[in-house]
């Protein structure tokens, strides 16, 4: 790795200097999340941290274990429990030292699942469909540690959250698709589950994803610069809180008289023009705003309260909502997100890999499983839909790059069950199944479960034709209606293939005849007599409907390696 910036270098040893100057006056603390209510990984060491006096002893006690460990000069501490066996029996871990004790109850062993992303993770039980679960949703054993949104300039040491069980009031503003994906693991495994609940809705993967992750070879200049400035905006400010106060007001100001009347003209600005042109006068010009957005003054800081403003500047998301979480032992992670970057899917090939490996790295645990939710059907393009640049077929293709070519990874496929009017499809519940599906097989490897639809794996042009080979295809490959249908969306065919599209060497995409024999399916198209390219579902919201025997679909995929 190349020499690190003098700001960077600046910045990494920034952290130890907070934790120094915090814990020189701290008595005996554990860290947030052993607290009352935790569930500790199962079948791992766990490790368990805090900060007391330095060079005070600290001893550890839990389902009969006692480990000691001594304060370093930081007057942080951190002492690893040897792997546990799963139990829903209501235990107390114990920390003492220097005359202190503290007592932690309540806690029990299992699986815990770190649950990330943007809106689609983050929606609650409470929303849609989604709350009739909720008069079911009881199970003590079954418990999630929200995690309070924040930004920060730098890794943060503490998060801000508390240990919920599940209930039909508890469980209301927690993660659907978490929830959903841990009833399902709770009742393959019968152990205690977790989910460590940790998304923003709107926020692009740039701010989920740690500095060194852009440093690493070759590095991302661009970020790197971006966080830079940001980082310099944020050094020169930060002690002047009256700043982001007015900021804060003048942004209110800003979105009442400016944003709202612009907004309101813009919308009606279409009508204007069609009157104009039906009067036979010039058009109106279009609107704009009166006077730009106001900037705040620190862009590491939260956004502006009340505005649809989110989080930009690259890791500052990772740092308040992800570092401090790290190294509580985890079973993995789900990632949801995308959506804020769909028109950068090519960019997102790097950068996925780049979270992936970040978080791994802050975890110090191996390549822990990351499942990823591959992003569902929204939008809607024209035929043929092969031929569009269609931004969020780029998006799906590079979660399923990372899906294959980054170790531990899977991926979960829900292009099926979106909805071309809403970014947000009401169907969490067979999201959260199919997550669950995925890890049953891949990661808890219960015999009989198929958890993956089909992937496409090679193909053959023979004269007319081309036929594909997949990967996962179960009991068979068949023809199939998705499981659901969002309001006002088609409802395709079950007897007969679509969505797949052929090309000859004009690169020009004709919808194609395709019919399963065995494993693979051969498509053709009249119009193509040479084809030499296929694509699959390469659209916002595809028509497509090949599926294996066990009901999951087939992933998006495309054969060329045409650019964009």
């Amino acid at each position: 790795m190349p020499p690190r910036p003098l700001l960077l270098r600046s910045f990494s040893l920034l952290v130890p200097l907070v934790a120094i100057s915090s814990a020189l006056r701290a008595e005996l603390a554990l860290h947030p999340l052993f607290s009352d209510g935790a569930v500790l990984q199962r079948g791992q060491p766990v490790p368990v941290w805090g900060t007391a006096k330095p060079g005070a002893r600290v001893e550890v006690a839990f389902a009969g274990q006692v480990v000691t460990t001594n304060a370093e000069a930081s007057g942080n501490w951190r002492a690893t429990l040897a792997p546990l066996a799963a139990s829903g029996e209501s235990r107390e871990l114990l920390a003492r030292g220097d005359g202190a004790t503290l007592t932690v109850r309540d806690v029990v062993v299992g699986d815990v699942w770190l649950a990330s992303g943007q809106s689609n993770m983050d929606s609650p039980m409470s929303s849609g469909s989604a709350a009739q679960a909720l008069a079911d949703a009881a199970d003590p054993l079954l418990r999630f540690y929200k995690v309070q949104k924040a930004v920060a300039a730098e890794p943060q040491s503490a998060p801000k959250g508390k240990w919920t069980a599940s209930s039909p009031s508890a469980t209301r503003e927690l993660t659907a698709v978490g929830y959903f994906f841990a009833r399902e693991i709770r009742k393959s495994q019968n152990v205690p589950v977790a989910i460590l609940h940790s998304a923003w809705g709107g926020t692009p993967i740039k701010t989920w994803t740690p500095i060194v992750s852009y440093e690493a070879a070759p590095p991302v200049q661009p970020l790197l610069a971006e966080w830079k400035t940001a980082y310099a905006r944020h050094v020169a400010n930060r002690d002047k809180p009256e700043l982001l106060q007015a900021y804060y007001a003048e942004r209110k100001e800003w979105e009442e008289k400016v944003d709202k009347p612009f907004r309101a003209a813009r919308d009606a600005h279409p009508a204007a023009v069609a009157a104009a042109k039906a009067a036979g006068q010039p058009a109106p010009p279009a609107p704009v705003p009166a006077r730009p957005k106001p900037e705040s003054p620190d862009p590491t800081a939260m956004p502006a309260p009340g505005t649809s403003d989110r989080p930009a500047a690259p890791s500052i998301v990772y740092n308040a909502m992800i570092a401090p979480l790290a190294p509580y032992a985890i079973r993995g992670a789900l990632w949801y997100q995308g959506e804020a970057d769909s028109s950068r899917g090519l960019g997102y090939r790097d950068l996925l890999p780049r979270l992936i490996n970040g978080w791994r790295a802050s975890w110090s645990q191996g390549d822990f499983p990351f499942l990823i939710v591959q992003l569902p059907g929204h939008g809607k393009d024209s035929e043929p839909v092969a031929a569009q640049n269609t931004n969020i077929a780029w998006l799906r293709e590079a979660q399923d790059l990372a899906a294959r070519n980054v170790p531990a990874a899977g991926l979960v496929v829900t292009v099926d069950i979106g909805d071309a009017a809403d970014v947000h499809p009401d169907n969490k519940v067979h999201t959260g199944s199919r997550v669950a599906l995925l890890a049953r097989e891949t990661v808890y490897r219960e015999p009989g479960v198929v958890g993956v639809g089909p992937r496409y794996a090679s193909h053959e042009v023979a004269g007319a034709t081309v036929r594909m080979r997949f990967t996962n295809t179960g009991s068979g490959l068949t023809p199939a209606a998705a499981p659901w249908t969002a309001k006002g969306g088609a409802v395709f065919p079950a007897d007969r293939l679509v969505g797949f599209f052929v090309a000859g060497a004009d690169r020009k995409w004709v919808a194609a005849e395709a019919k399963i024999e065995g494993d693979t399916v051969v498509v053709s198209a009249p119009a193509v007599s040479a084809p030499v390219a296929v694509r699959y579902a390469w659209a916002s919201t595809p028509t497509a409907n090949l599926y294996n025997k066990e009901g999951l679909p087939a992933a998006p995929f495309r054969t060329d390696d045409w650019a964009r």
